[in-house]
């Protein structure tokens, strides 16, 4: 049923978003160079590799390494990897990261860059629900009981994103993603599905 959901929900969505989907890649190569789409190996269900899609929103050739310390310190240490304009510490992402494009920062704050997973979920490694995907490099990061919430495919949303987003630590979302893998039901999915459409549009909780 869940699998049911997820590619009939997915070619709902993909047929009508298509038009905001084909504006936003007519928009990223008219304003930036590079490919339309950015294309990453995540790990999956039982910690297999696959490779997600995403609309670019960084400029070509960037480095990498501040987000990737953030990243590990986030995991290890707990750290936050800055404060939002309000001053409340956000996780796991850079404020201000100055890689990102301008429309990059609209698509990454009204949450259109994710909308190509919907490819991903049809080609069954990812569902609708489930824990985010984390990258390879960030793996290498986890503690030992971080690795349980590989027991599941990853999901477009999931239960840390309708509770907070990029508000909450790193253990934090584990935690959460794994009461999400303990109490799974078809009705806690649909729950979290609605609660994630408000949550996309404050988007003042998305950096």
């Amino acid at each position: 049923v869940k699998r049911m959901i997820d590619v009939g929900v997915s070619l709902a969505v993909l047929l009508v978003a298509s038009p905001v989907m084909l504006l936003a890649a007519v928009l990223i190569k008219l304003t930036s160079p590079g490919p339309v789409l950015f294309i990453q190996e995540r790990a999956g269900l039982h910690g297999r590799v696959f490779r997600i899609y995403k609309f670019r929103t960084m400029r070509p050739g960037v480095a990498t390494d501040e987000h990737r310390d953030a990243q590990r310190r986030l995991i290890q240490d707990g750290a936050p990897a800055g404060a939002g304009p309000d001053g409340k510490p956000i996780y796991g992402k850079v404020p201000n990261d100055s890689r990102v494009t301008p429309l990059g920062q609209w698509l990454r704050r009204t949450s259109i860059d994710e909308l190509p997973q919907l490819w991903n979920i049809l080609r069954g490694e990812m569902s609708l629900v489930g824990p985010r995907p984390a990258v390879q490099a960030d793996v290498e990061s986890f503690k030992s009981w971080h690795f349980q919430r590989h027991g599941i495919r990853p999901g477009l949303t999931g239960l840390w994103q309708v509770s907070g987003r990029s508000r909450l630590s790193f253990d934090q979302m584990v935690k959460l993603d794994l009461k999400y893998i303990e109490d799974w039901s078809i009705w806690l999915d649909l729950r979290i599905l609605l609660k994630t459409i408000p949550t996309v549009l404050r988007i003042d909780q998305a950096f």
